[in-house]
């Protein structure tokens, strides 16, 4: 009996195998790498936008995102055809020049060296009326509001005059001028520190937190950008600001005042008496002095705590402060 069984198995298991072998080889599968590198990106990026698409359609009133697609259809066949047009060259653009002390650009490997640095003409610390800087679009020069040659023939006192005078039929504007020794103090510190937090007391609701950021467009301006905290938190540098404040250097060293003007934007949830109250605390922090000395320094120290991300900072601390200007 077991020199019959023992052949009858070698039998069996010896076709195993190829069964095995045929059924794995059965399942085997080939993908083309093309059609792989081709259509799967699609999806994954439809997959990413999906939601924003089924918004946006049903905000237009369509049904599905089938139907948004044909109602672009025409405006995304039109962005296709521009996208696949070859940019053009430009052949007025004259070779570089070679000399004999360095390789032609054609043996070179290496791209040619960058200008060498132009010298700084002046400092920006001190700008004259006549410089010739512009502030950037967005921001009014100091002459879209006066004559600066005819102001520089009168008297502070009556320059600080004219300029409030200037801007009192806004509802919305806020205008001062500043000691250009103040504005000294002012920038120095807004330079060590260009962003900080201050407090806006709310009867019956505490206090609300607004961000402030300083920015030097060109050597005669700065700026002061507030906005919520909570938008600028969740915005970034998309937030919109509440209240704008620019200040203005063409008249600092001739007549030793800085101009300042700004606006408060409507339905931004801050009133303009509000804004004025931002801006007044914003000096008493930045500069200082004024016989408020004994407050400078704890002033100084949550500036440079906020600045260095302490963690001993406290805002509780800092509505302490606000509270006593």
């Amino acid at each position: 009996m077991t020199s019959i069984r023992v052949p009858a198995l070698r039998h069996t298991l010896g076709r195993t195998g190829p069964l095995l072998r045929t059924s794995q080889r059965r399942w085997a599968q080939v993908h083309d790498v093309r059609f792989v590198a081709t259509h799967r990106e699609p999806d994954r990026v439809y997959d990413k936008y999906k939601e924003k698409l089924a918004r946006k359609a049903k905000e237009q009133g369509l049904k599905d995102v089938n139907e948004l697609k044909e109602a672009y259809k025409n405006k995304i066949q039109d962005l296709r055809k521009k996208a696949s047009v070859a940019p053009t060259t430009t052949s007025s653009i004259p070779p570089p020049t070679s000399t004999s002390t360095s390789p032609s650009p054609s043996n070179s490997p290496f791209p040619p060296p960058p200008p060498p640095p132009q010298p700084l003409s002046s400092s920006p610390s001190s700008p004259s009326p006549s410089t010739s800087h512009k502030p950037p679009p967005g921001i009014k020069p100091l002459s879209s509001y006066l004559s600066i040659p005819k102001t520089l023939t009168l008297p502070p006192a009556e320059i600080s005059q004219i300029w409030r005078l200037r801007h009192a039929s806004s509802s919305t504007s806020l205008c001062a001028t500043i000691p250009t020794p103040t504005y000294r103090s002012i920038e120095a510190t807004a330079r060590r520190h260009p962003q900080f937090i201050l407090p806006l007391p709310r009867e019956g609701q505490g206090a609300e937190i607004h961000f402030l950021q300083w920015t030097f467009p060109s050597p005669t301006t700065s700026t002061v950008l507030f906005t919520h905290l909570a938008e600028y938190k969740l915005r970034g540098e998309y937030s919109v600001p509440h209240t704008t404040v620019t200040h203005h250097l063409e008249l600092a060293e001739a007549k030793g005042l800085v101009l300042c003007v700004g606006s408060v934007v409507q339905g931004r949830g801050v009133s303009v008496d509000e804004g004025r109250w931002l801006v007044m605390c914003l000096q008493k922090f930045y500069a200082g002095g004024g016989g408020e000395e004994k407050r400078v320094g704890p002033r100084r120290r949550l500036l440079e705590q906020f600045s260095q991300g302490d963690g001993g900072f406290r805002v509780e601390e800092l509505v302490e402060e606000a509270e006593k200007i």
